[in-house]
C-alpha cells in the first residue's frame, strides 16, 4: 500500500465529537499508514484495530460509527466478512477496502449494504476522512428512512385494526335514516373513548346507544370498544333495558384499569311501529328530538348516575311518544363542552344551535356536519374532546 498518502487531510465532516472506528486490517503496514492519516485528519479520534472477522466481531460496540473492513482477511474472504459486520451491527456504518484487481468487488459490496468503498492504492488522507464521514451519514439517513418506513406501516396497520372496530350499523329499516359522525380527541387515531352503535334486532325493534368513557387515551379508546362490542352482543342475545345495563356496568368493572374510570351512556330502543321509545340515561346528557313543529331536548328525568360509581344502583326508564315523523340526536359531550364567547355551548345553546338549522332545511349529513361545524366557529378552533353524533330520523324529522 506504498501508494495510500496524505494529502490535505481534513476533519471528518458532520461527526459530533470523536469518532470511535473500527479498523478491520490483517496486513500491519497498512493498518499503521491507515491509522496514521486519520490522526492526522483528526488528533483526538479513537481507533480500534481488529486483524481478523472474529476479533472484530469480539470488538463491536454501540458506540463504534463506523467499520472500515477489508475484504480479505485469513478467516473470511469475499463478501463474507461484510455480510457478517453487517449481521452483527446493522446501524453501524460499513466502508470496505479492495485492492487494485477486485475493485469490482467494492461495487458488488456497496450493493450488498456497505455505504462505500476504497481501493486502497488510491487513498489518501481527504479521500478517506470524506469517505468515512459520508458513509455515516448515509447510514444515519438510510436508519432513519428505515424507522420512518416502520413507523408509515405501523400506522397504516393500526389504522386498519382501528377502522375495523368502528361500528357498523345492523339496520334493515329502509324506513329509518341513519347518520353518524365520530371523531377523536387524540392526534392520529381513529378511535377515542367515546363509542356508538345501531341494531334491528328480529322483533323490529332498533336498539340505540351512545357512550362516553372518562378520559382520553388509547386504553379509554380500548374500553369503550369492548363495551360497545359487549352492548351489541347482549342485545343481539335479546336483552334489553336494566338488565342490560347491570351486565354493562359488571364488564366495565371487570374491564377497567382503575376504580375512578366511569362512563356516561344513553341507550334507546324504538318501538317496531316506530312511534315510541324507552330510553335509559347514565349520566349522560339528554338527546335533542326534532319534529315538524321544533326541536327540544328530552326530559332531563328520569335518568341514573354513570357506570361505574355507585353498586347496585338501579336506572329508571323513560317512554318518549315519538309520533309519525321523528328525528333523535345523540351526541357526547365533546359537541356542547365548547365555549360560544360568554362561557360553555352547552345543551341549551346546542337546542339554539339545532332550532336554527332545522328551520332552514337541514337535514341528515348537513345538519350534523353543520351543527359541528358551528360549535367550532364558536368555540374559535376545533373541539378538543372526543366526539360522536348519531341522527336516527324517521319521515321529514329531520
Amino acid at each position: 500500500m506504498a501508494a495510500m498518502h496524505s494529502r490535505g487531510a481534513e476533519r471528518l465532516l458532520g461527526v459530533a465529537g470523536s469518532p470511535h472506528l473500527l479498523l478491520v486490517e490483517d496486513d500491519p503496514g497498512d493498518a499503521f499508514l491507515f491509522e496514521e492519516l486519520l490522526t492526522e485528519a483528526q488528533p483526538g479520534i479513537r481507533i480500534t484495530v481488529a486483524t481478523t472477522l472474529r476479533e472484530a466481531l469480539d470488538a463491536l460496540r454501540p458506540e463504534i460509527q463506523c467499520v472500515i473492513v477489508d475484504l480479505s482477511l485469513p478467516d473470511a474472504d469475499g463478501l463474507d466478512a461484510l455480510h457478517q459486520v453487517r449481521s452483527h451491527a446493522p446501524t453501524t456504518a460499513v466502508l470496505v477496502l479492495t485492492g487494485l484487481a477486485d475493485a469490482h468487488v467494492g461495487v458488488e459490496a456497496v450493493a450488498a449494504g456497505a455505504q462505500d468503498y476504497l481501493v486502497k492504492q488510491d487513498v489518501d488522507g481527504a479521500l478517506l476522512t470524506r469517505a468515512i464521514s459520508y458513509a455515516i451519514e448515509r447510514q444515519r439517513a438510510d436508519e432513519s428512512e428505515r424507522q420512518l418506513v416502520e413507523a408509515r406501516a405501523l400506522s397504516r396497520e393500526n389504522a386498519r385494526l382501528e377502522r375495523g372496530l368502528l361500528p357498523v350499523p345492523i339496520l334493515h329499516d329502509a324506513a329509518l335514516r341513519h347518520h353518524a359522525r365520530y371523531r377523536p380527541g387524540r392526534d392520529r387515531a381513529l378511535l377515542g373513548g367515546d363509542f356508538h352503535d345501531t341494531v334491528e334486532t328480529g322483533d323490529g325493534a332498533v336498539h340505540v346507544i351512545i357512550g362516553d368513557v372518562s378520559g382520553h387515551g388509547a386504553d379509554e379508546a380500548s374500553l369503550g370498544v369492548r363495551l360497545r362490542m359487549a352492548w351489541r352482543t347482549l342485545v343481539l342475545a335479546g336483552h334489553t333495558g336494566p338488565r342490560l345495563l347491570d351486565t354493562l356496568d359488571a364488564v366495565l368493572q371487570h374491564e377497567r384499569w382503575a376504580e375512578e374510570i366511569f362512563t356516561t351512556l344513553c341507550m334507546l330502543t324504538i318501538s317496531p311501529d316506530r312511534r315510541a321509545a324507552r330510553m335509559y340515561r347514565a349520566g349522560h346528557p339528554p338527546p335533542l328530538i326534532f319534529r315538524p313543529g321544533g326541536v327540544a331536548a328530552v326530559p332531563d328525568e328520569p335518568r341514573g348516575p354513570a357506570l361505574g360509581l355507585i353498586p347496585g344502583v338501579e336506572w329508571p326508564a323513560l317512554d318518549l311518544d315519538l309520533g309519525e315523523s321523528w328525528a333523535l340526536l345523540l351526541y357526547t359531550d365533546g359537541l356542547i363542552e365548547g365555549h360560544d364567547g360568554d362561557g360553555y355551548l352547552d345543551l341549551s345553546g346546542l337546542v339554539e344551535l339545532a332550532e336554527h338549522a332545522h328551520g332552514e332545511g337541514q337535514r341528515g349529513d348537513v345538519l350534523i356536519d353543520g351543527l359541528i361545524a358551528e360549535a367550532e366557529r364558536l368555540n374559535g378552533d376545533v373541539l378538543s374532546d372526543d366526539l360522536a353524533v348519531l341522527l336516527l330520523s324517521r319521515g321529514d324529522g329531520a
